[in-house]
C-alpha cells in the first residue's frame, strides 16, 4: 500500500523497510529503486530525509541501536529478573535463544559489521558508537552485580564487558559461517565460567 508522502512517519517507514530488506542481502546489494518500491514512496521523499544511501545507512544503524539499547537497558536493569549476574546471563541466553529460533537476522550490527566497516567511514563510526554503548550497559550491570555481591569484585567491569561483547560478536559471526549453535554455546560456557558467583571456589 502506498503511503502519503506527507505522513510524519514516512522517514520511519523508509528506515523500517530498509532494515527488513537488508536482512536478505548485503547493504551494497540493496537498491534504492527496490527500497522505494517496497516502501511505496517516491524518490523525492527519500532525498527529503536522507542526503544519500550512505546517510540512510547511518540513520538505519542509529535507529537500530537506539531500539536495541532500550531493550537491553530494560533487561540489564530489571531487578525482577534477578541479581546483576543473573541479568547478564539472561541477556546472553536471549542472544543464544534468538539464534536457536533462527532469529539471528534481527541483529543488524552483526549483519553489517564486516561489510560496511571498510566501505563507509560514517557507517563504521555509527557501528562503533552503537556497540560501545552496549558495552557500557554491560559494564554497568557488572558493577551492579559487584555491588549486590553476585559478581566477584576482582573483575574489571569495563574490560570484562568489552571482552564478553567481543566474544559473543565473534561467536555470532562464526554462527553465520558454520550454521551451528556450537560457537554460541561455547561462548555461554565461557561466560558462565567468567561470571562465577562470589561463593564459587
Amino acid at each position: 500500500m502506498t503511503r502519503d508522502r506527507q505522513q510524519p512517519d514516512t522517514r520511519e517507514h523508509i528506515l523500517a523497510t530498509g532494515e527488513e530488506l537488508i536482512h536478505g542481502r548485503s547493504f551494497t546489494a540493496l537498491g534504492l529503486t527496490e527500497l522505494l518500491s517496497e516502501a511505496g514512496v517516491p524518490k523525492g521523499s527519500f532525498y527529503h530525509y536522507f542526503k544519500s544511501k550512505e546517510d540512510f545507512g547511518v540513520a538505519m544503524l542509529m535507529r537500530y541501536f537506539t531500539s536495541y539499547r532500550e531493550r537491553v537497558g530494560g533487561l540489564l536493569t530489571d531487578q525482577s529478573v534477578g541479581n546483576g549476574r543473573e541479568r547478564l546471563l539472561c541477556y546472553f541466553q536471549q542472544w543464544l535463544d534468538n539464534h536457536a529460533r533462527c532469529e539471528a537476522q534481527s541483529c543488524l550490527a552483526v549483519k553489517l559489521a564486516a561489510e560496511v566497516s571498510d566501505l563507509s567511514e560514517p557507517m563504521r563510526v555509527a557501528l562503533d558508537e552503537g556497540m560501545l554503548a552496549i558495552v557500557q550497559r554491560l559494564a554497568a550491570c557488572i558493577r551492579a552485580g559487584q555491588a549486590d555481591g553476585s559478581i566477584k569484585p576482582q573483575l574489571p567491569p569495563d574490560d570484562t564487558a568489552y571482552a564478553l561483547y567481543s566474544l559473543w560478536l565473534g561467536a555470532a559471526l562464526m554462527y553465520k559461517t558454520q550454521h551451528s549453535l556450537q560457537p554460541l554455546q561455547a561462548a555461554m560456557i565461557h561466560t558462565q565460567g567468567l561470571l562465577l558467583p562470589c561463593n564459587a571456589t
